[in-house]
């Protein structure tokens, strides 16, 4: 695992596990979001029911970013079990220590990118 510290390690898995249980929280908070919107034929319902579905539609959005964030996460957390993590999955070389504390489910060095 690059050169990080078994303290680093732990810091870096702890606020991993807390990034995903409030992102697993906010998932279902987004899914209520893109329920079905019902239909209302007056003119106020209309108008209504144009704001619920570009609510939705933002709100699809957000799922989507959401998903991708949890797909990192997770990973991250493979490779801290398979002790790879913070090694760079592209080159190979280090990930830095300053990085992951910014980034912790980053997966690739600073040359690397995301």
């Amino acid at each position: 695992m690059a050169d990080l510290t078994e303290s680093q390690i732990a810091e870096f898995r702890d606020e991993l596990e807390r990034q995903l249980a409030k992102l697993q929280e906010s998932m279902t908070v987004s899914d209520k979001a893109l329920e079905t919107v019902a239909l209302d034929q007056g003119a106020v319902g209309r108008l209504s029911r144009m704001d619920s579905l570009q609510s939705q539609a933002l709100a699809k959005g957000l799922r989507e970013r959401e998903s991708a964030r949890l797909g990192l996460i997770q990973e991250a957390l493979r490779r801290l079990d398979s002790g790879t993590y913070g090694v760079c999955i592209v080159c190979g070389g280090a990930v830095a220590a300053e990085r992951l504390f910014v980034f912790p489910e980053s997966g690739t060095c600073a040359r690397c990118g995301d």
